[in-house]
């Protein structure tokens, strides 16, 4: 492993995590599948600029310089900027932001100071005070299957406007996450097809090669660095 991440839970619910990691060299890493859009302050070699994410929807290869350091903001599922909707960042569509000044960047008219890891509430509460980032509640609905007073075709189109996915991909992208996690922490490979849901231990293998890059034996080995993993409960 060269890249080292720590991360904390935010004060927003708004925000599913605040991450921060440095690159001790330089590497390929493996970007996984990833439901949630961000925004990633990237520090190298004495310049800094702020990325805005899209969800990812498969795994990709991803080259790191040396001696980096990244600032996320992982924003909670159905949060979004109505400026650059998830649908138009999919898959490594990302915008990057203009700088200001060498410490700040333009963003809705304003010059705004790049966030730390230590000051990320403070940003996101001006985030949501601004209208910049909202969030729309029929996501967190569907995804736990509560019934809803709209109709089944204008819940899809809120969900796919909130997160540019749509509900099935969500839930396929959720449950080959909360795999690897469990391959990675030793659990086997029959107990994980069980635990994650998967039909069998070909139907696991499919999906971790296209949403994780790997397969289960090469996940449990844990040879080849990953992008940003946490645990989360698996949705109800």
């Amino acid at each position: 492993m060269f890249i080292f991440f720590e991360d904390r839970l935010p004060d927003s619910p708004l925000v599913e995590r605040v991450w921060r990691c440095h690159s001790e060299r330089t590497g390929t890493f493996l970007s996984v599948a990833a439901n949630h859009f961000e925004m990633a302050v990237t520090r190298h070699r004495g310049k800094a600029f702020l990325t805005v994410r899209g969800p990812e929807t498969r795994a990709t290869s991803v080259d790191c310089p040396a001696e980096g350091e990244w600032l996320g903001i992982r924003f909670a599922l159905g949060t979004f900027m109505p400026q650059l909707p998830p649908g138009t960042l999919i898959d490594g569509r990302d915008v990057t932001l203009g700088d200001a000044t060498s410490r700040s960047f333009w963003l809705d008219g304003s010059a705004w100071d790049y966030p730390t890891y230590e000051n990320a509430d403070t940003f996101i509460a001006r985030l949501i005070r601004k209208g910049i980032i909202v969030r729309d509640s029929t996501v967190d609905a569907a995804v736990r299957g509560e019934p809803s007073r709209l109709s089944a075709r204008s819940t899809q189109r809120h969900f796919l406007r909130a997160t540019g996915l749509t509900l099935s991909t969500v839930r396929q992208i959720e449950r080959a996450r909360r795999a690897t996690n469990l391959l990675r922490d030793g659990v086997s490979i029959l107990d994980t097809v069980h635990a994650a849901g998967y039909f069998d231990q070909a139907h696991l293998t499919r999906s971790l090669k296209y949403r994780i890059g790997q397969t289960p034996a090469e996940i449990a080995r844990g040879h080849q660095q990953l992008s940003f993993l946490y645990k989360t409960a698996p949705r109800r």
